[in-house]
């Protein structure tokens, strides 16, 4: 299981964002969907029985995308960072991830990059791609802009120190400026960018990074850690003193909420909503 996954925060179209995007992509492959029930329906404001989390996975990478209503927006603060194999491959992607969205920067060569685009699709969410190789071939790639511009060094230091197997693999700083253009650093052997430059936009929780927790011990630890500057919102969430918003869960929470007694599923809701850090004895019980 992938330890850290991205959240998409859709108003109320995951399942047709998912059709798009794994339409796009030649590996990739939709995977579970699960549906509100009656206590979740009556918190979040959707319809009982409409899709509420779609998983699903894009070269490899595991996503999931969540109908959570028109709450949050995406920004390019967060954006999906794309190793294309070619030329072939990057203007393939370019041609159907910018189709009826907006370019940020024209796909063109550039003094760091034989080729590079950055866009916006046509549900908002950010895509940077590039000529290049990369292991994972998919990444997280947050700006830090605005009221963290000059942040980006404190915040990488304080990711690599929150997750085991995690170190820095490459930063590049403007001579100039001292700011970060461009940082690759991993957590748990995942990959993240991190950048910082202009631009008046924010982090918002429309992006957040599911951690897949194996026991209430490793709940409470990355509960503890990356709250601390932050703040503790419901049902697992919370962001940390940077802005970006995780969700610490235990591992088998599809188990959990998946009960073959629906009755015994809307208790587990119910539990849920009733939690900021998330208690896996109390679900559990919920669930019997």
């Amino acid at each position: 299981m992938q330890k850290i996954v991205p959240c998409l925060w859709f108003d109320d179209n995951a399942e047709q964002a998912v059709q798009f995007y794994t339409s796009v992509f030649s590996d990739s492959q939709k995977n579970e969907t699960s549906y509100y029930g009656k206590s979740g329906a009556e918190v979040s404001g959707r319809k009982e029985g409409s899709p509420m989390m779609v998983d699903f996975e894009i070269n490899g990478y595991q996503l999931m995308a969540l109908n959570g209503g028109p709450l949050f927006k995406f920004t390019p603060a967060i954006s999906l960072f794309v190793w294309c194999k070619d030329q072939q491959e990057i203007d393939s992607l370019w041609t159907k991830l910018s189709k009826d969205g907006s370019v940020l920067m024209e796909l063109n060569k550039y003094p760091w990059a034989e080729k590079y685009g950055w866009c916006q699709d046509k549900f908002g969410l950010s895509w940077q791609l590039i000529i290049g190789e990369n292991k994972q071939r998919i990444a997280p790639a947050i700006l830090f802009a605005n009221k963290v511009f000059g942040k980006a060094q404190e915040a990488i230091d304080f990711y690599t120190k929150q997750f085991e197997i995690s170190k820095i693999e490459s930063l590049t700083k403007d001579p100039k400026t001292n700011a970060i253009v461009h940082a690759q650093f991993t957590l748990n052997n995942e990959t993240f960018v991190l950048m910082e430059g202009p631009g008046d936009f924010e982090i918002t929780h429309a992006i957040s990074f599911v951690v897949n927790c194996k026991n209430q011990a490793e709940i409470d630890l990355y509960w503890d850690r990356l709250s601390k500057g932050g703040g503790l919102e419901q049902c697992g969430w919370l962001h940390d003193k940077f802005g970006v918003a995780w969700q610490i869960v235990p591992e088998k929470m599809a188990e959990l909420m998946t009960n073959e007694n629906p009755a015994k599923n809307e208790n587990v809701m119910k539990a849920m909503f009733q939690m900021k850090k998330i208690d896996i004895a109390k679900l559990e019980q919920a669930g019997r």
